[in-house]
């Protein structure tokens, strides 16, 4: 390889506390040539605080894929960039894959710097079976689709998630959680490692509770850890209603033809299937008739 290259680091940086940035963190981030940053004017306090001078681009999710080419050249002439997300670990539901891949197509050296993420220290004070556990990002805004993925939990291999969650949705989020009956324990975390960091636990409704009597639950950032009930999981002799069975009752019920009748499953509370999987399920049972 050519030692001319620069190379590519991945940089964690704080969730909340300054001090939580590593030694180094700051050394790299002082090193390089470039910081790729999502977002320039919030990256540009933390660096300020810690010292660091260095050119900041943007990096963000709109601009990522035309801005890795960007990077990767200023790498491949000698510059090394440092990635860096608003707080926490890169990639992890924030901007870098894009830049990840086109590095190591080129065949440059991509390093990580760990440090704070919001996912694992959720899930590090949680006390659920963390023997394996899986990362979802944010959880689905739609009811059709969290009851997809409550039915996809349900299923899975391990009891333990770990989510991000909007704080204007968090109540709602609970309320589907209580509506649905999920029979699971929460952890849900709110503005971890900042001076009023508190975390709520129990089941959905006496979470709900907590926050309310809290007050002010709108506001900060969430980190949910959900742990599924081993009696509410689904075991594998357990079917639900496929798309195509549901598809044809709304038919049969309803005297509908199959446009309408997606449209009527939609609408159905009990539904867990998205559109696309109606509208894939509604071609099958034509071709099947034809």
């Amino acid at each position: 390889m050519d030692q001319k290259q620069g190379k590519l680091y991945i940089v964690a940086t704080p969730i909340g506390n300054s001090r939580d940035m590593s030694p180094r963190g700051v050394q790299i981030l002082s090193d390089v040539e470039i910081i790729a940053a999502e977002d320039t004017r919030r990256s540009m306090v933390l660096l300020n605080m810690l010292g660091v001078k260095n050119k900041l681009v943007s990096n963000h999710k709109f601009n990522e894929y035309g801005k890795a080419k960007y990077f990767v050249g200023e790498m491949l002439a000698g510059k090394s960039v440092a990635v860096i997300t608003d707080a926490g670990t890169p990639c992890v539901s924030d901007p870098g894959n894009e830049l990840i891949r086109a590095a190591v197509e080129a065949g440059i050296d991509v390093v990580g710097v760990p440090g704070c993420c919001a996912a694992v220290t959720a899930l590090s004070v949680s006390g659920f079976d963390l023997s394996s556990f899986l990362f979802y990002g944010f959880f689905p805004r739609e009811n059709a689709e969290r009851r997809r993925l409550l039915e996809e939990l349900r299923r899975a291999d391990t009891r333990t998630f770990a989510f991000y969650e909007s704080p204007k949705r968090i109540m709602d989020l609970l309320d589907f959680l209580i509506g649905a009956g999920a029979e699971c324990r929460l952890c849900l975390c709110n503005d971890l490692t900042k001076l009023h960091e508190r975390s709520y636990r129990g089941t959905p409704q006496e979470v709900k509770e907590q926050l309310e009597e809290k007050g002010s639950w709108d506001k900060g950032e969430y980190a949910l850890v959900l742990e599924i009930a081993e009696s509410y999981r689904f075991r594998k002799a357990e079917h639900t209603v496929s798309a195509e069975a549901m598809l044809v009752d709304a038919m049969v019920a309803g005297e509908l033809g199959a446009k309408e009748a997606v449209a009527a499953v939609l609408a159905d509370e009990n539904n867990s299937y998205s559109k696309n999987e109606l509208k894939a399920a509604a071609l099958r049972l034509k071709k099947l008739f034809e």
